[in-house]
């Protein structure tokens, strides 16, 4: 706060001095030149309060370039009231004045190619194949805040507060939602003083109830004056540049910790590059800068969803430059708004790294054709865009969701967060399927290029049996895609059964020891021979599915 003080005292005394006359005009009545210190008294403690107002309410940083207005305004203000050969200087700094002024407001005009430079990605074909003897995390945020409100009850004078704002982090090598309890208003504010603490929900579990951590919280964003989580950070740091709004991150002891991404203006005032984050601890109000290579191993977000939707339209935009995003838009792509996080969406690898997925499409309307997708580096903000196969046109995200939409039109159902990934070599869309209520209902998965190919169920991995089957039965080629163990054996054929699926033929093979097995003729040719009776030696993987997907199969009774 006292910096705050200072900062605007000395903005207000500089500034009124510009703006009342330095050189006083002799006359017989001193009362002139007295009356001249009054005004600029004056002037000075008006300009203090007014700069005072104006950073405490904005929270914007503190820098020198922050006031670039004021000075403009102030110095024409001096050129008008001045007279002589102190007007002509005043007009002399007013004239650069008005140059920093059109530099700043003209800055996105000239800065496009440094925007694209400074968030230019890694191109690559495809992301890596899905585990699927893992779960993604694909329950919706919606669905998770729902019963997060219906447990509401687990939280003390529950009257006081209101959930806050959901989001997805991994803790204990378990991905989770949290959402902090939030004040409902400034009295409820100014009686309870801090909050009891956050919820938890299982983010691959739709089955798991929240649970109500109690951890006490004094500085929130619900909060008031000095105790705001945003203001407290500003008044701790008052020259960072922030972008994105705080956001609550916990540690593996289930310690709560706010954070928010700082970095620097691409050029003027214009632009943001991600450099790092500012962390504060709730309960205590203590503050650290951290830079992004040094953020803490438990942070999964440093860099904002805000920052992240922001470079992915950078990238999109200015390939070209801004003339070109404007007329022309030669190679320019536009970043989807379906994301469940200021337009992208946190997803985790198989290592447990998060990224903020999302997809690009065509900035002709009518287009539902994906033209690639990005993902970026949750801590580092690195990001990689994906192709795809450009032999094949892949569906957005948009044309995703109108597929559920068509598919449920009498149930009114919905999909909400789809997040493309590579199941079984093949590009499709993971959706989870909400009603009206937001409730959770199945998952829906389609092929991004093959939009005909589509299954769903009860949860993602029953989802993903019955896609592979689809892929199968669709002539698609299934890449072993897990990290199941193979395996090898003997079998002995007791049924067989054939079916044909585009160009191959699909084989289901029940063995003596009652495994069953899954082969196509694009992976084994000689497999549409297999008859009952057969010795076989197959390997395979042991994914647990009922069907075991055969690689290689050897037919010793030919």
């Amino acid at each position: 706060m006292l910096n705050l003080l200072l900062f605007s005292l000395v903005v207000g005394v500089v500034g009124s001095a510009i703006v009342v006359p330095l050189l006083a005009v002799k006359t017989k009545e001193q009362a002139k030149s007295v009356s001249r210190w009054v005004v600029l008294g004056t002037l000075s403690v008006i300009g203090t309060i007014g700069v005072f107002v104006f950073y405490y309410v904005t929270n914007i940083d503190r820098n020198w370039t922050s006031l670039w207005a004021l000075f403009l305004v102030v110095t024409v203000l001096g050129a008008v009231f001045s007279k002589g050969i102190e007007r002509k200087v005043k007009m002399v700094v007013s004239l650069a004045a008005l140059i920093v002024g059109v530099y700043v407001l003209s800055a996105p005009l000239f800065n496009a190619n440094k925007k694209y430079e400074a968030v230019e990605m890694t191109t690559k074909v495809e992301i890596t194949a899905f585990d699927d003897t893992k779960t993604p995390a694909s329950v919706p945020p919606k669905f998770a805040r729902n019963k997060m409100k219906k447990a509401f009850g687990q939280v003390p004078n529950t009257s006081y507060y209101e959930l806050g704002h959901l989001q997805i982090q991994k803790v204990k090598d378990e991905f989770v939602y949290i959402a902090p309890v939030e004040f409902s208003g400034f009295f409820k504010w100014f009686n309870g003083k801090t909050t009891p603490g956050y919820f938890t929900m299982s983010a691959t579990d739709s089955s798991d109830n929240p649970k109500f951590i109690q951890a006490e919280m004094a500085y929130t964003p619900s909060s008031y004056f000095h105790k705001k989580v945003d203001r407290k950070m500003r008044m701790a740091m008052p020259n960072l540049i922030f972008y994105g709004d705080v956001q609550l991150e916990v540690d593996d002891e289930g310690k709560p910790h706010y954070i928010r991404t700082y970095g620097e203006f691409i050029s003027a005032r214009n632009g943001f590059e991600a450099k790092g984050i500012v962390l504060l601890d709730p309960k205590t109000g203590a503050t650290k800068k951290y830079a992004l290579k040094d953020v803490p191993e438990f942070i999964n977000g440093a860099v904002s969803p805000e920052a992240v939707s922001l470079q992915n339209s950078y990238f999109g935009k200015y390939i070209h430059g801004f003339w070109n995003s404007i007329v022309g838009k030669k190679d320019v792509k536009i970043p989807s708004d379906e994301g469940t996080e200021a337009n992208v969406s946190p997803i985790f690898d198989a290592q447990g790294h998060m990224y903020y997925f999302t997809d690009f499409t065509s900035p002709k309307e009518g287009v539902d054709s994906m033209l690639g997708y990005a993902l970026t580096d949750g801590r580092t903000g690195k990001a990689t865009y994906y192709t795809g196969n450009l032999e094949e046109s892949y569906m957005d995200s948009q044309g995703a969701l109108q597929i559920i939409e068509k598919k449920f039109i009498e149930k009114k159902w919905s999909g909400e967060m789809p997040v493309l990934y590579n199941f079984y070599g093949e590009a499709s869309w993971l959706t989870p399927v909400l009603d009206s209520n937001g409730f959770l209902q199945n998952y829906f998965i389609v092929s991004a290029a093959n939009p005909e190919i589509s299954v769903y169920a009860n949860s993602p991995n029953e989802a993903l049996k019955l896609y592979k089957t689809a892929l199968q039965r669709g002539g698609s080629s299934v890449d072993g895609s897990s990290s199941a163990e193979e395996a090898k054996a003997a079998v002995k054929v007791v049924r067989v059964f054939k079916e044909r699926s585009g160009d191959f033929t699909l084989v289901s093979i029940l063995a003596e020891d009652g495994r069953n097995f899954l082969v196509s003729s694009e992976v084994e040719p000689l497999a549409i021979y297999v008859e009952v009776g057969d010795q076989l030696t197959v390997t395979y993987l042991e994914t647990g599915e009922l069907f075991l997907p055969v690689k290689e199969l050897t037919n010793s009774s030919m």
